[in-house]
Order: C-alpha cells, then sequence, then structure tokens
C-alpha cells in the first residue's frame, strides 16, 4: 500500500475476504446505488384450482385434499376485473301463463315399461342418461327403443364408441330391432358425431357411451372427467337447438355410482338407473332424477335371448305356484316405487356341523334377517334358531330391502325352525321392532289390493290397515305373538316355551 508505513500497515485490521459466492450487484443507474429486490407478482405466479371443489393452491397437487378426488388440480390465470354489460336477449320475457307448454310434451318410445319411468316417453330436447353394471342389458334396451322409436317424421341415431356398426347390426337382428329410419354410426370423435347430426336430422339421439368419446380440443383421455363434461356439454347444447331428444350411456364405478364428474348427473334432465342380476332374468329401470315425472317409478323387465321385453305384471316371476303349502315359504307384498310386487320368502334351518353357524342370505338384507332371528328367539320363545344354520333367500331375483318385509321373514323363519308350514293363500306385511311389535307400513291399501288381485285370500298386516278388498280375511296382529298363532300348533317342532308349560 503506498504511502502507509510498513509498521501501521502491520498494525492496521484487514477487512472481512468476500463470499466465494458473492457478485456484485448493479442498479439501474450504475454502481453506487442501491438496488430493490424484484419480486414476482401475484399475476406472475402460476395459481392452481380444483376443478371439482374449487378448492386452491400455488402449487400443482396430484390429488386434491379438500375433495381427495384424483387429477383435478389444474392451472389457472388470475380472474381479470370484467363488466358485463346488458346485450340482447334471445326471447322476450312472458308471463308463465302465457308460454306454451306445447313444446314440452312427451312423446312415447313404444316401450311402455320405459314410458312409466320417464313419465310418459321422451320429450323433445331432454338428455336422458342411463347407468348400470356392465352386461346388464343397456345396449340391448337402447337398440330396442331405437328401433321402436323410428318413424317417418322421427329418425333415430344410434352412435356406438364401444361396438363396431357390424356388431350392432348383429343384434339388431337377434332381437328384430330393423327400421329403414334408424341410422347407425360408430364413432369416438366428437366433431364426427357433431357432423352426423346434421346429417341425419334425427329426433332422437342414442349415444354409447358417453365416456368413449373425446373432444379433440380437450387434453386428456376418453372417460376423464374433462373429456366426459365436455362431451356432455356439447351435446345437451346440441339437443336444446335442435329440439332433439337424446339418450347417454354411463358407466358406473366399483361402487355403483355413475363414474365422471357429478356436473354430469346435474346437467341432464333425467338419470336412469338400470339394475339387475346377472344371473337372473328380471331388471329393473329406476328413476333418481327427473325433471319431467316422477322419481318413484319402477320399470320391470326380462331379458332373455330374443331380447329384453316389459313385464307389465311382473309378480309372477316372484313366486313359486304349488299344490300343497311348503315349510319355511312366506309371501309378502314389497313396494318398487309405486308399484306392488308379490314377492316369496324362503328360509331353511339344518343342524350346524361347526361352532358358529351359517348365516346366509340372497336377496335379503344381512342385518335384518340376522335381527328377525333375534326377536323369533327373544320375544317369540323360539330357542332352536341360535344354533342352526340358517339359510334365507328371494325367488326370482328380487330384493326386498324395505322394512315391511320384516314380518314374512320372521314367519318363514319360524316356519322352518317348526318345520310347518304357513297356511296357502297368505299373505304377511309389517314392520317388527326390537320390541317384537308389528308396525305400520306405507300403502297397505295398495299391497292387499295387488294381493287379492293374483287370488290371496288371506293376510297378515298391522292394525289400521283402512279400506278392505271385498272377499278377503284380514288379520291385524300387534306383535309377534300374535303372528305366529297362525302356525299349526299340532305340528310345531319347536312351539313356544309358555305353550310347552302349559302342556
Amino acid at each position: 500500500m503506498p504511502g502507509v508505513h510498513p509498521a501501521e500497515r502491520a498494525t492496521r485490521p484487514r477487512p472481512d475476504p468476500p463470499h466465494p459466492q458473492a457478485r456484485p450487484v448493479v442498479s439501474p443507474g450504475g454502481y453506487g446505488f442501491p438496488m430493490a429486490a424484484r419480486t414476482k407478482t401475484t399475476k406472475d405466479r402460476p395459481s392452481y384450482r380444483c376443478t371439482e371443489c374449487g378448492w386452491q393452491t400455488a402449487k400443482w397437487l396430484g390429488r386434491c385434499p379438500e375433495c381427495q378426488a384424483w387429477g383435478t388440480i389444474e392451472e389457472y390465470g388470475a380472474p381479470a376485473v370484467r363488466t358485463t354489460t346488458p346485450g340482447r336477449v334471445t326471447t322476450s320475457a312472458l308471463p308463465i301463463g302465457e308460454v306454451d307448454g306445447r313444446q314440452a310434451t312427451a312423446r312415447p318410445t313404444g316401450v311402455p315399461e320405459l314410458d312409466r319411468v320417464l313419465g310418459g316417453g321422451l320429450v323433445p330436447g331432454a338428455v336422458v342418461l342411463l347407468a348400470g353394471e356392465p352386461g346388464v342389458g343397456k345396449s340391448t334396451l337402447l337398440l330396442d327403443v331405437a328401433a321402436k322409436s323410428a318413424s317417418d317424421e322421427h329418425r333415430t341415431l344410434y352412435v356406438t364408441g364401444e361396438e363396431s356398426a357390424s356388431q350392432v347390426r348383429l343384434r339388431a337382428d337377434r332381437i328384430g330391432a330393423i327400421d329403414d329410419h334408424l341410422y347407425l354410426a360408430a364413432e369416438t370423435d366428437l366433431a364426427a358425431v357433431l357432423g352426423h347430426l346434421d346429417a341425419v336430422k334425427p329426433s332422437l339421439l342414442i349415444l354409447d357411451s358417453v365416456q368413449t368419446v373425446a373432444s379433440p380440443e380437450i387434453d386428456g383421455a376418453p372417460g376423464g372427467m374433462a373429456q366426459v363434461r365436455e362431451v356432455a356439454g356439447a351435446l345437451i347444447r346440441a339437443s336444446k337447438e335442435r329440439g332433439m331428444s337424446t339418450l347417454l350411456v354411463g358407466h358406473v364405478t366399483k361402487d355403483g355410482a355413475i363414474a365422471g364428474p357429478r356436473l354430469l348427473e346435474h346437467l341432464v334432465d333425467v338419470v336412469l338407473h338400470f339394475e339387475g342380476d346377472r344371473h337372473a332374468r328380471l331388471r329393473l329401470v329406476r328413476g333418481v332424477k327427473n325433471r319431467y315425472g316422477a322419481t318413484d317409478e319402477v320399470g320391470c323387465f326380462e331379458l332373455h335371448d330374443e331380447g329384453i321385453t316389459g313385464l307389465a305384471d311382473p309378480s309372477g316371476l316372484f313366486l313359486t305356484r304349488r299344490d300343497e303349502p311348503v315349510p319355511g315359504t312366506c309371501l309378502t307384498v314389497t313396494l318398487e316405487g309405486r308399484r306392488p310386487l308379490v314377492a316369496e320368502v324362503q328360509a331353511l334351518t339344518v343342524d350346524s356341523q361347526i361352532p358358529s353357524p351359517r348365516r346366509t342370505t340372497s336377496g335379503l338384507e344381512t342385518s335384518r334377517v340376522s335381527m328377525m332371528l333375534a326377536v323369533l328367539e327373544q320375544r317369540g320363545r323360539i330357542s332352536a334358531l341360535g344354533k342352526r344354520d340358517i339359510y334365507s333367500a328371494t325367488v326370482g331375483g328380487v330384493k326386498l330391502s324395505e322394512p315391511a318385509a320384516d314380518l314374512a321373514i320372521a314367519l318363514a323363519l319360524a316356519s322352518a325352525a317348526s318345520d310347518t308350514p304357513l297356511p296357502k293363500n297368505l299373505v304377511a306385511i309389517g314392520e317388527v321392532g326390537l320390541a317384537g311389535e308389528v308396525r305400520r307400513v306405507t300403502g297397505v291399501q295398495r299391497r292387499l289390493a295387488e294381493a287379492h288381485r293374483l287370488g290371496f285370500t288371506h293376510a297378515l298386516v298391522p292394525g289400521d290397515p283402512g279400506k278392505i278388498p271385498s272377499g278377503m280375511k284380514v288379520l291385524e296382529v300387534a306383535d309377534i305373538g300374535d303372528a305366529l298363532r297362525v302356525l299349526p300348533r299340532s305340528r310345531r317342532r319347536d312351539a313356544p316355551r309358555d305353550e310347552e308349560e302349559r302342556r
């Protein structure tokens, strides 16, 4: 250092050495000017939002922490502040009394059981979503509807995305669904489907299924949430603009819920569930949502080799006609929507060969059967049920889940335990409580009318059943003890303990 004595240079403290990663800071005004640190604004920083629940985050995630949905986090820009100015209206507002309601008149599909669920038929511009398990018969039913709805004034377009056109033609030959006004196309592109609408100009569009069609303008594989939402939205707009009825086939998850975003069920006008056991002939179409009719209607169909046919009187599938009554069987009347159906409950009890007796059910809820066993043992004084294998089922594949079948289940179990048949032409209706009381259920008069129409002459019902059909003998029971008295005492193998003591 020039001009400094060596001794002074040795005593002067040395400055700290610069950090190896330090860099000179250059401000816009040159060296010596302080520079403010540049921060990224909120507008420059990317934001992410869940398309299902609207939850927002600053980084992308594979699963939304709020609604637990996978693949719904998408990037979106900062919303700009905009002001919407009034525009020209398409149609002027009218008093509700002057609105023409004939445009929403339903047109029959040619399948009475489906029309029953839809509320009379298909309304022009309505969008219907039909969902069900694989192989239950959705494509067979809709192909039959497509052929019966086609006419000179109303063309039908059937678009399949899961099968080829030749495969659908083979099914149409088998079920007799051939019509000159039924058009068939195999497409998986949304633009091609819309092009077919311009060419055919149909009154009814059937798409099988909505999960197989994709839009080229949306990223993602067919069946994804974004694709399903876009395809459904485009078809709904086309249906409303053209006054065209649309039937969409939807897949279901392993839990039985409709696959895809929940928004799909909100956008459509009607949601139908196609139910049934693939090992049974019975199929049920149940309305879940209907903007044009009631949601408590059920359509019954029978699936066979020649196709699918509607059942105006399906009670015959659920009954076994015998000349003599058999122990362990009891008849009841269940309500599927507003339709009464006579069903048969069967029970079988055998000596158990294992420490823990078996409890097997088919068509019945296991919890209801277990509750009836406990009530019979504690309130009905039947002690032989706890140590025996018990099998209970329904006939014809029908599922009984309403409490009105409790009395029939209890009587079938008691009849099987005592090896005593119930009287012939007897139906049992009522809910059984844990105290053994028989409670009232809804629609007793409709149930009795259906049983009387099919030739049943005796019935066990709760108190105050209302109007009774002429020629039918109805016994009002207050508890399970009163109901068990219909069993012939001479053949009881497990009689109540108090009666054994009296004997």
